[in-house]
């Protein structure tokens, strides 16, 4: 059974920094690329960065102007998103997701294969 699980939301001030984690099992993360997405209330579900099966590519949304950091760890099935500058408007659900579609990496969340159940994170002001 393939499970990812989102860790390491909370509640920070503007400005503050977190960093969420993904944990993956039932299959090897290595086959897969890897995205996070966000969704705030109200609004449709949004690309936040991405990342290729090894490692050596990402892409990020326009928003994220270099706030944000997506890496991962095949041999620990775990993959990351570092934030940092964080701003009221990145209050949102953020869900890690797993691809089988090849670089570069689909911004589109009908593509993506498995899906975690969320984080909160919410920043306020």
């Amino acid at each position: 059974q393939v499970q990812l699980v989102e860790s390491g939301g909370g509640l920070v001030q503007a400005g503050g920094s977190l960093r969420l984690s993904c944990v993956a099992s039932g299959l090897a993360l290595s086959n897969y690329a890897m995205a996070w997405f966000r969704q705030a209330p109200g609004k449709e579900r949004e690309f936040v960065a991405g990342i290729s099966r090894r490692g050596d590519m990402t892409s990020y949304a326009d928003f994220e102007k270099g706030r944000f950091a997506i890496s991962r760890e095949n041999g620990k099935n775990m993959a990351y998103l570092q934030m940092a500058s964080l701003q009221p408007e990145d209050t949102a659900v953020y869900y890690c997701a797993l691809t089988v579609a090849v670089w570069p990496v689909t911004r589109r969340s009908n593509d993506y294969d498995y899906w975690g159940q969320g984080t909160q994170v919410t920043v306020s002001s």
